[in-house]
């Protein structure tokens, strides 16, 4: 199992195909994924056959950058998932994100690994600009972003095929300058 990155209560390593239950277990919760897509579970065929493919396919388009699956150091628990994917239109520019069982929500665990990547990706990946999105009534995870040091840039609206409770409120795009970056460790 190959880890990315070690924090004091967290390995971040890669997806294998051995991660389909875990995955399947976290889109099912409807709380976990209220403000993604109002709540509905991810079938398991589309994790299995389209979103852990693309994960570990990932690995190898942009090296360095990717989605990870989030362990406790302490016991082995999957927690859920931390990413930073590159953007290939704005070279230098990555995407924060992160998906956590409720289990592991309230514990620090969502901050304590996006500040990890965001200082992986300052330090060794020359990264020159995180950003991160979320929608606007998301307040737990806007306050993730904001410890983890990013600044609200600006409310958007989209057009969503389905709309989802909130989302008449629009979303947030937060970001993280390197300038602006100040190393957590």
């Amino acid at each position: 199992m190959q880890h990315y990155l070690e924090t004091e209560r967290l390995i971040l390593r890669r997806f294998t195909a051995d991660d389909l239950d875990a995955l399947y277990e976290l889109d099912a919760d409807p709380e976990v994924t209220r403000f993604i897509n109002g709540g509905r579970p991810t079938p398991r065929e589309e994790i299995r056959d389209e979103l852990l493919p693309r994960f570990i396919a990932q690995y190898e388009q942009f090296p360095g950058y990717g989605r990870w699956a989030a362990v406790e150091k302490a016991g082995g628990a999957f927690l859920g998932w931390f990413a930073l994917t590159a953007d290939p239109a704005e070279p230098g520019t990555a995407e924060l994100g992160y998906r956590l069982r409720r289990s592991a929500w309230g514990r620090g665990y969502a901050t304590e690994g996006a500040r990890a990547l965001v200082d992986k990706g300052f330090a060794e990946l020359g990264m020159r600009r995180v950003t991160a999105n979320t929608m606007t009534v998301n307040t737990g995870s806007r306050r993730v972003m904001e410890k983890t040091g990013l600044r609200f840039l600006r409310t958007f609206f989209l057009d969503w095929p389905d709309q989802i409770e909130g989302g008449e409120h629009g979303d947030v795009e937060y970001e993280l300058l390197r300038e602006e970056w100040s190393p957590t460790s």
